[in-house]
């Protein structure tokens, strides 16, 4: 089954950036490129009609928008097959249900006003929360966006074997860039008290444990491939960001559970979203 990478669209800068790298990923896999624009705007236009063309105004609108992102995309992968679609549906709803047939959905960076503009969109946000296939969500600034860079990969606890390996493995592959993983890890609180060579054993075990953690997660990650691996005290988040500042793409893990309501992102994985220098991929792993 030919599965679509698929991309949100909305006319903004932020929009086409993504359209330029979705395409992108689409060539790279031999893939159709899907465009989407939602937005509810049956509920709020009623019978307000664009009086050319006897149809409601924001549709013709977002025609407009969808022709044009489609020119983007093909002025530099003119062979590249192409499908839109205008869906009068919430945004995050319709991109989350698109997620279910796609391959991959890339989303532009929004943040809420200039002032914020640190803080995830909450359509990016919703849709890396609940899709079906990995995210990416354009984090940076274009020039951070454009550079392919080196892929690094978060490590979590059990990630032998995750969709998040094998998302970041194939991403490092595809662009021929190194893949770099990352696993952080913390300092007992007991060490701070006590006798200053049993703390700096305890601390050497944890620092051990997380190369152990990356060896395990790595077995199965192709041999041909330029792999990195790195350790560094701290919080997840702090560290994955640190890595993020020169990076090309950061990939992290969001685990699903069935039966639970709200954001299943995990709190790495929503720092990372909201502060990350670069683009970061979402990949959701199943229980």
């Amino acid at each position: 089954m030919d599965l679509p990478v698929v991309v949100g669209v909305d006319g903004s800068e932020e929009s086409l950036r993504a359209v330029d790298w979705a395409a992108e990923e689409a060539a790279l896999r031999g893939a159709s490129l899907r465009m989407v624009y939602a937005s509810l705007w049956e509920r709020y236009e009623g019978s307000l009609i664009a009086q050319d063309v006897g149809k409601p105004a924001e549709e013709v609108m977002a025609a407009d928008i969808m022709g044009a992102a489609e020119r983007r995309a093909h002025l530099h992968h003119p062979e590249l097959r192409v499908t839109t679609a205008v869906l009068a549906e919430e945004p995050s709803f319709g991109l989350v249900n698109e997620s279910s047939t796609a391959r991959l959905v890339v989303l532009g960076c929004r943040g809420r006003n200039a002032v914020t503009e640190l803080l995830l969109g909450s359509v990016s946000l919703a849709v890396a929360a609940h899709a079906h296939c990995p995210v990416i969500v354009l984090r940076g600034t274009p020039r951070n966006t454009a550079a392919p860079g080196r892929v690094v990969l978060g490590v979590a606890e059990k990630a032998a074997g995750s969709a998040a390996v094998r998302f970041a493995a194939e991403e490092a592959a595809l662009r021929g860039t190194p893949l770099e993983a990352v696993r952080a890890w913390r300092r007992p609180a007991h060490g701070d008290t006590g006798h200053p060579l049993l703390a700096g054993g305890a601390a050497h075990a944890e620092e051990q444990e997380a190369a152990e953690a990356l060896e395990d997660a790595l077995r199965d990650v192709p041999e041909g491939l330029d792999q990195h691996r790195h350790t560094a005290e701290g919080h997840a988040r702090d560290v994955l960001v640190a890595a993020s500042q020169d990076a090309g793409l950061l990939v992290v893990g969001a685990r699903r559970r069935s039966g639970r309501f709200g954001l299943q992102l995990g709190r790495v994985a929503h720092g990372v979203l909201h502060h990350a220098a670069c683009p970061v991929a979402v990949v959701p792993e199943t229980d």
